[in-house]
């Protein structure tokens, strides 16, 4: 399969489905996929099937990325809540085969327009990303994010304190 010129295919974004999971499993099984998520890598369609029952179908926005209608990645958007409902956190991932071509790129974009109008008290999106991840970034830099700073040691990325780049996009910043 030719994907060297992806910007033309149909990206959708949609509710992830019990039938995804052996989809889900392409990606989430891949540890070039994996390496930057908060998750390990998955090893069986069952795992998947729990995790998209139990987290993306009931997630407020988990979506999944789609190309004629077959999942390919995810992304989410996570709002906070009481006094912190002005932000959300931005997460997504792909499958590798369709990385560097302006995928992860368009469906962020999508989602990025829903959540401001679905979420009215929304101002601020975040994504925290790892400083070795720099696809993400690249993606994040595309729509206007700006690069807030480096958060030295901030989480705990597969057991090692790691550092972590904070971007964040305002409702009214422009995006390309």
């Amino acid at each position: 399969m030719d994907n060297t010129n992806n910007n033309s295919l149909a990206i959708t974004l949609r509710p992830y489905r019990l039938s995804d999971a052996e989809d889900f499993l392409m990606y989430a099984g891949d540890e070039r996929v994996t390496q930057f998520t908060r998750w390990n890598t998955f090893t069986s369609e069952e795992q998947a099937l729990s995790y998209i029952k139990d987290f993306c179908i009931p997630h407020s926005y988990c979506k999944s990325i789609c190309i004629n209608d077959r999942s390919i990645g995810f992304v989410f958007i996570k709002p906070h809540g009481d006094n912190e409902k002005c932000r959300a956190e931005v997460g997504y991932a792909l499958a590798a085969e369709y990385w560097g071509q302006g995928i992860a790129t368009r469906a962020v974009k999508m989602a990025i327009i829903d959540v401001f109008q679905e979420f009215t008290d929304l101002v601020r999106l975040q994504a925290m990303v790892l400083v070795e991840n720099k696809g993400s970034q690249r993606v994040l830099e595309k729509l206007g994010f700006h690069k807030e700073g480096l958060l030295r040691k901030y989480t705990i990325h597969k057991g090692t304190a790691s550092d972590i780049f904070m971007y964040s996009l305002l409702s009214t910043d422009p995006m390309p």
